[in-house]
C-alpha cells in the first residue's frame, strides 16, 4: 500500500519500479478510501498555501522595509569632536563635569519638530521630545523639554532657550546640550515637521487625544475648535491641537504636553494590531511617514527593523509621560523663558544615567 505521509513526496524515483502513466494513478488514487484522500489533498493544499503565505510576507516586509530605507533622508546630526562643549555630564547645581556619558543604560532617541510653515526656513526646533527605552524593551518615557527651557549650551556664555542651541549649530549642538544636562549618551535622532505629523495622522486614520484643556481655534492652532477630554482628529485637526499654545494656561508648557497626548495617541495607533496586520494601511503609513523624516546617519535598515522588532510588545500603560523639570516661568534678556530646576535636572540625569525612570516617575508624582 502507497504511504500517506508528505516527506514521501520527496523521495527520489526508483528506476526499477514499473512506469506509472496518469491513467494507474489514477487507478490508485481511486482505490484509496476517500477520507484518506481528502486528509492528503487538504494536507498538500496546506502545505502549498504556507509556502505561498510565506513568501509574500517576506517579500511583504522586505518591500516595507527597503520603502522606509528609500525614503528615509539622512543627515549628521550626532555630535562629533567639532562640536563645542565637550562630551560629558555636566551637573546642573554647579555647572561642573560630574561624569562621562553613560551607554548601554536603556536606548535614548531624539525626536525633533518644526512648526516652520510652507515656504519658511527651518531654523529652530518646537518640539524637542528625548524618548528612553528601558533596557528590558517594556518601557517608554516621552521626556518633553519645553523650547523655552533656559539651559547652558556648550560654546555659549551663560544660558539660553534650548530651541537656541538649534539655531546656532543644528540637531548636532542640541544633542551636545541635552547629553550634557541629562548624562547619557543620544543614540538616534528622529526629525520631521508638523506636516509629516499630519500626514501620519491620516494615514492611521486619525487618531483619539485626551485634551486636558479647552481651545475655541482663535489662537495660533488654526481655527480647530478643541473641547476638554477624548478627541478624534483628523490630520489637519491634529495639526492645530499640537500648535496652540496662546490659549493654553501654561503657554509652551501646555503646549509640550498636547504633543505628548498626541505622540501617545498616534504611537498607539500605529502599533494598534489593524494597523500592523493591513498591508494597504501599514505599507502607506510607511511610505507616507519616512517621506517626512529625517534620521541620523547610524540609523540603518537594520537599526530600523531591530527597533521595530524590540519595541512590538510596547502598550499603552508602558508608555509614560515626562516634562523635564521646571522651577517656573519668568524672563531674561527681554525673553519669556521657562526656568530650569538645576536640582530636579539633576535628579532626572541619576534616573536616566541608572534607566530607573519608574522609581523617578514614583518620587516625582
Amino acid at each position: 500500500m502507497r504511504s500517506d505521509r508528505l516527506d514521501d513526496l520527496d523521495r527520489p524515483e526508483d528506476p526499477l519500479a514499473p512506469v506509472v502513466t496518469r491513467a494507474s494513478r489514477r487507478s490508485a488514487s481511486d482505490a484509496e478510501p476517500p477520507r484518506r484522500r481528502r486528509l492528503r489533498r487538504a494536507l498538500i493544499a496546506l502545505l502549498c498555501a504556507g509556502t505561498a503565505l510565506l513568501v509574500a510576507f517576506v517579500s511583504y516586509g522586505y518591500y516595507v522595509e527597503s520603502t522606509a530605507n528609500d525614503n528615509l533622508r539622512r543627515e549628521a546630526m550626532l555630535p562629533d569632536d567639532s562640536t563645542g562643549g565637550g562630551a560629558g555630564w555636566r551637573d546642573p547645581r554647579s555647572g561642573k563635569k560630574a561624569g562621562t556619558l553613560v551607554t548601554g543604560e536603556g536606548e535614548n532617541i531624539l525626536f525633533l519638530g518644526s512648526d516652520a510653515r510652507p515656504g519658511e526656513t527651518v531654523s529652530r526646533s518646537d518640539v524637542i521630545v528625548l524618548a528612553h527605552v528601558n533596557d528590558a524593551r517594556t518601557r517608554v518615557d516621552l521626556i518633553h523639554f519645553p523650547r523655552d527651557l533656559f539651559v547652558p549650551i556648550p560654546g555659549r556664555a551663560g544660558r539660553d532657550k534650548i530651541n537656541h542651541s538649534f539655531a546656532y549649530g543644528g540637531a548636532p549642538l542640541l544633542v551636545r546640550t541635552l547629553e550634557n544636562l541629562v548624562g547619557v549618551k543620544v543614540d538616534h535622532v528622529v526629525k520631521t515637521d508638523f506636516e509629516g505629523f499630519k500626514n501620519i495622522t491620516d494615514a492611521v486614520g486619525g487618531v483619539r487625544v485626551y485634551a486636558e484643556e479647552a481651545s475655541n481655534g482663535r489662537g495660533n492652532g488654526g481655527p480647530v475648535a478643541i473641547r476638554q477630554g477624548w478627541n478624534d482628529l483628523n490630520g489637519e485637526q491634529a495639526l492645530a491641537f499640537v500648535r496652540e499654545r496662546y490659549q493654553l494656561s501654561q503657554g509652551d508648557i501646555s503646549r509640550g504636553r498636547r504633543q505628548q497626548a498626541f505622540l501617545k495617541a498616534l504611537m498607539l495607533k500605529v502599533l494598534d494590531r489593524d494597523t500592523l496586520l493591513n498591508p494597504v494601511k501599514f505599507s502607506r503609513l510607511v511610505d507616507v511617514g519616512t517621506k517626512n523624516t529625517t534620521v541620523d546617519e547610524s540609523f540603518d535598515r537594520s537599526t530600523l527593523r531591530s527597533q521595530a522588532l524590540s519595541m512590538r510588545k510596547v502598550r499603552g500603560e508602558d508608555i509614560h509621560f515626562v516634562t523635564a523639570p521646571y522651577s517656573g516661568l519668568g524672563t531674561a534678556r527681554g525673553m519669556s523663558i521657562v526656568v530650569m530646576d538645576d536640582a530636579g535636572m539633576h535628579d532626572l540625569a541619576v534616573a536616566l544615567r541608572k534607566d530607573s525612570m519608574s522609581t523617578y516617575e514614583a518620587r516625582s508624582r
